[in-house]
């Protein structure tokens, strides 16, 4: 991606990904929204040949480690992804009693003309600060990513917290279909 010093050079490697909406907005602390997230993972490795070994939803960005695989890729993952969930995000904000529905239209519209990287509402981060994990532990990174919640406050143990992968790292379901390495 433009402005994106780290590169995605094998599409087919597993990769930490971050994906940050724009002034890091907290975008995410309405439940719609995660679902959103959730649900587009979901369908993501059901039908887009992707594999998801951990993530975590936080209040104004998710990390993801996951493996896109033939015929589909990292690159093609990652812009289909913000291009769909940016679309729902809108339209859920119009059908929900959104009382930053106007205030958030106002910041992600002005970043859509100031970047000129959107039609109307740009909503992530160009960066995804992707990170291949084929040279390093890829555990380190999923227990950085299930650590988020805990080191941001927001619950004692990494499974307590219900937007993550830690759970199924416990020997719980959790809401999105992970590989456990």
């Amino acid at each position: 991606m433009a402005g994106d010093r780290y590169i995605i050079s094998d599409q087919h490697v597993p990769y930490f990904i971050t994906c940050t909406v724009i002034k890091w907005i907290d975008l995410f602390t309405r439940k719609d929204y995660r679902d959103i997230i959730v649900d587009s993972l979901n369908y993501c490795s059901r039908e887009k040949h992707v594999t998801i070994y951990a993530w975590v939803i936080m209040s104004n960005h998710i990390h993801l480690a996951l493996k896109a695989s033939p015929p589909g890729d990292m690159s093609s993952f990652l812009r289909d992804f913000k291009k769909y969930t940016s679309k729902k995000f809108i339209t859920t904000m119009d059908s929900i009693n959104e009382s930053r529905s106007e205030w958030l239209k106002d910041k992600f519209s002005f970043e859509a003309k100031r970047t000129r990287r959107a039609e109307n509402y740009k909503i992530w981060m160009d960066s995804n600060h992707a990170i291949e994990l084929a040279s390093i532990d890829i555990m380190e990174k999923i227990n950085y990513i299930h650590n988020n919640p805990v080191r941001a406050g927001l619950v004692e143990n990494p499974e307590y917290y219900l937007h993550s992968s830690a759970r199924d790292y416990a020997g719980r379901k959790g809401l999105v279909k992970v590989s456990v390495i």
